[in-house]
């Protein structure tokens, strides 16, 4: 008789709802990494911006220049501040769902220990039930002999 786990169903759909979150907690971070790559690049448009006004002032220059260099770090920074209450908003989502994937991933775990050890006990029944087939015929061998 085939070993056959009662829970196999079970464990499939643990499985798969693992798969899922984890899944799930793959794309925030990638949203994360994303968004602090997005601010990184707005540093680096304003700390551009800022040393482009800085030579500008060391000569005469029209003011509407100035006023657009002024308003590319302005606009730049309320960006900048959009971009970190994403990430806030992310890491937390980030938080909840690595409890998420904890959670499941525990979940199939503790299924997986049990079909393990259920197989294990499968293994060993099946083991004595050969070994006990082997000594009766040694016993019926010997019996005859």
């Amino acid at each position: 008789m085939a070993f056959r786990f009662s829970l196999a169903a079970v464990l499939l759909v643990r499985e798969h709802a693992e798969k899922r979150e984890e899944r799930a907690l793959q794309a925030i971070r990638i949203e994360l990494a994303r968004v602090a790559r997005e601010a990184d690049e707005l540093d680096a448009a304003t700390a551009r911006a800022h040393d482009a006004r800085e030579k500008e002032l060391q000569q005469p220059t029209p003011s509407f220049r100035l006023h657009d260099y002024q308003r590319q770090i302005e606009e730049a920074a309320e960006k900048k501040k959009t971009l970190l209450k994403q990430m806030q908003a992310l890491r937390q989502d980030l938080a909840r769902q690595m409890q998420a994937y904890r959670a499941a991933h525990r979940d199939r775990e503790a299924l997986t220990d049990m079909l393990a050890t259920q197989r294990e006990a499968y293994d060993e029944r099946q083991e004595r039930e050969r070994q006990k087939q082997i000594d009766d015929i040694f016993m019926a061998r010997h019996h005859r002999g």
